[in-house]
């Protein structure tokens, strides 16, 4: 074998090997994306088997909807808490779907029921929070995330009707 074909030889292998190795890397990538949304879900899940949220839900969800601050404020401080730690963890979320992290659709089908009835019962006490704190972004994130889960809500049936004929 001469020098040149030597030579082109080695440059066919480098080629291949640089080809081997973006294919490597991409596979790599795909890999971590997907571990990372699998991760993201559990999170997220994990978030709804807290005794607190639990706790906080069952306390806001016993108000009328657009309940004023007052009328939150009359269940004592654990109306706000409840209505603080709601906003706090549905803030994360609408920030997660925004920014791509957390997949729309798996917090639309974990939580989208229950952040619109928390946005409508808070909706209210949260301009006023706003107002009071001079803060007009205090929420923001989790009023985003409600306004876009109740307009498709009101677009789809229940997954216990749109499935009802699903089968394992």
């Amino acid at each position: 074998m001469t020098l040149g074909e030597l030579a082109n030889l080695a440059e066919i292998l480098g080629a291949l090997t640089i080809i081997s190795g973006v294919i490597f890397g991409l596979y790599q990538m795909t890999e971590l994306r997907k571990q990372r949304s699998d991760m993201i879900a559990s999170d997220l899940m994990k978030t709804f088997y807290s005794p607190e949220l639990s706790h906080a839900v069952a306390l806001i969800r016993a108000l009328p909807d657009n309940a004023s601050a007052e009328e939150l404020r009359s269940l004592g401080p654990r109306g706000e808490q409840a209505a603080v730690q709601i906003c706090t963890i549905f803030e994360t979320m609408g920030v997660l779907v925004h920014e791509r992290i957390a997949p729309y659709l798996l917090v639309e089908q974990l939580a989208g029921g229950m952040i619109c009835v928390m946005h409508r019962k808070l909706a209210v006490w949260l301009d006023t929070i706003r107002l009071e704190q001079q803060q007009p972004s205090w929420a923001e994130w989790f009023q985003w995330l409600a306004e876009q889960l109740s307009e498709r809500k009101t677009q789809n049936a229940p997954a216990h009707i749109r499935f009802r004929h699903w089968r394992p």
